[in-house]
């Protein structure tokens, strides 16, 4: 089984390597092409205005200058000889839960890889508290990431679908279990864009990630973290909202 690894933190990044420790317990033919720098929040974002660069790092590891939607497609469309058989893109520095799937480069990198026709696989590592910076602790997903995936290699996907995964922000021994859940709803209030002054006295604004509510729903992926659980999301592609077709179409009906 040929596995590409991609992410939204940078070549880089502690979750990477996480990621391949994974990867390996599955197949020996892995594959790296990762942003050279964090891409967090980038969503499914493509470079158009400058060229996107690719620098080697060895055999079957690259580094992309572009979005990590760019460096799944550089790989299948350039690096690759023949297509993987998987796309895993992660494991992200912080949780992909509710809508913020959204604004996710590590979930748009799965994306992609369903778009190409890739099964693809999403993982997140949840962390208590901000400013941890690379010291986020990748317990749970080191020692439940495998005991997630087996099963998930086993089963039919369908088309233009992918697999969204949370590891909660508890020690590993801790973690109760797997949960299979929807994708939940974030109500973000007016707490999430914080406001400071440049050196040279000229304000600036940061989105942060704190002052968020969460609006719990039944079997949610924000229900299954906060109760000690692995989240297990399956996503589709297609966003038409079949309950407005027959409305629409009467709107426009003559």
């Amino acid at each position: 089984m040929r596995i590409l690894l991609t992410n939204d933190d940078g070549y880089h990044a502690p979750g990477m390597a996480v990621l391949e420790a994974m990867a390996r317990q599955l197949s020996d033919d892995i594959w790296v092409c990762a942003p050279a720098e964090e891409q967090s929040g980038a969503g499914h974002s493509l470079t158009l205005s400058h060229p996107v660069r690719i620098r080697r790092h060895g055999e079957r590891r690259w580094s992309c200058t572009g979005t990590p939607t760019d460096s799944v497609m550089m790989a299948i469309g350039r690096l690759m000889p023949e297509p993987p058989d998987l796309i895993l893109s992660g494991v992200n520095r912080g949780a992909n839960l509710g809508d913020d799937i959204t604004y996710s480069g590590t979930v748009s990198a799965a994306i992609e890889g369903a778009l190409a026709g890739v099964r693809a696989i999403a993982l997140s590592q949840v962390y208590a508290r901000e400013g941890m910076g690379d010291n986020v602790p990748f317990g749970a997903a080191e020692a439940w990431g495998v005991r997630v995936l087996r099963p998930l290699l086993d089963m039919e996907t369908p088309p233009r679908t992918l697999i969204n995964v949370n590891f909660p922000a508890i020690p590993a021994e801790e973690v109760k279990g797997i949960r299979v859940t929807r994708q939940g709803f974030h109500d973000y209030g007016r707490g999430s864009i914080v406001e400071g002054v440049d050196p040279r006295g000229y304000p600036y604004f940061w989105f942060g990630l704190h002052g968020i509510e969460h609006s719990l729903g039944h079997d949610s992926d924000l229900e299954a973290i906060d109760d000690g659980y692995i989240s297990v999301t399956p996503l589709q592609l297609d966003l038409t909202h079949d309950a407005s077709l027959a409305a629409l179409r009467g709107v426009y009906a003559g």
